[in-house]
């Protein structure tokens, strides 16, 4: 933390919203959060007071648990609507696209499927039917792979992404869990004849918001193009994402 002025009931109530959060739904009682943060009880109730008059702390009207209120979990997801995902991953497309001299798109899952966000084509073309506004499969998809690979979507819930796929549970399951074995997926030849994706997710702490893809010639994503544009894509990347932001990888996923 920076030095310089700070107001100590900001301090608190920020100490308090962060206690709320990592208790998460279940919630948390005035005396554990006291404990938790440090704010004696009567200090606490008044800052969690004054924060559920604003939305941003919920309680249990039968246990009287406290809990994190609307206004407060809709702030990351204002900052990471389409259009502000776009504005601020769109320097760090440029930059892939143009190290790598691959064609990049940028995706977040809706519903089943991938919608596509951003595009940045590579100085030498590569011909693909992409346009930003197209949807796609994600279970057919290397974008919407990573992200559900990230998002460690259990077995049993797989099958809600099979839509017009051609994929059963199993082969699904079973290629998710290779991309969680190296950190990004691929999709060769399986939405277009002789093009073939690269994706990796977009994460938020834990939460996976978006993905990411390079778009080739399929003879050219071998193995080794493909453990060489992963390495591109972590050394690459980190510094140009916005606070918050991280490249999804194995290390993170077992950490």
């Amino acid at each position: 933390m920076t030095d310089g002025p700070r107001v100590e009931a900001i301090d608190r109530a920020l100490a308090l919203l962060t206690a709320l959060a990592e208790a998460g739904a279940d919630g948390i009682t005035l005396t554990e959060l006291s404990a938790a943060t440090g704010v004696n009880k009567s200090t606490a109730y008044r800052a969690l007071s004054t924060m559920r008059a604003h939305g941003f702390v919920a309680q249990s009207e039968s246990t009287g648990d406290y809990r994190l209120g609307a206004a407060a979990m809709t702030l990351g997801e204002r900052f990471l609507t389409p259009q502000s995902l776009v504005q601020s991953l769109h320097p760090a497309l440029v930059t892939l696209s143009r190290q790598s001299d691959e064609l990049v798109h940028l995706g977040v899952l809706v519903g089943d499927e991938v919608l596509y966000l951003d595009k940045v084509e590579p100085e030498r073309a590569i011909r693909v039917f992409s346009e930003v506004g197209r949807r796609t499969s994600a279970a057919r998809s290397a974008m919407g792979r990573a992200l559900l690979a990230a998002r460690n979507v259990p077995h049993d819930q797989l099958a809600a992404y099979l839509h017009h796929c051609a994929l059963t549970v199993d082969e699904l399951a079973a290629t998710l869990a290779a991309a969680r074995g190296r950190g990004f997926a691929t999709e060769i030849e399986e939405n277009e004849r002789g093009v073939a994706c690269l994706g990796v997710a977009v994460m938020r702490g834990a939460n996976a918001v978006a993905a990411l893809s390079l778009t080739m010639p399929a003879e050219r994503l071998t193995e080794q193009r493909q453990r060489e544009l992963a390495e591109l894509i972590g050394g690459l990347l980190p510094p140009l994402l916005p606070d918050g932001l991280s490249i999804w990888s194995p290390v993170a996923l077992a950490g």
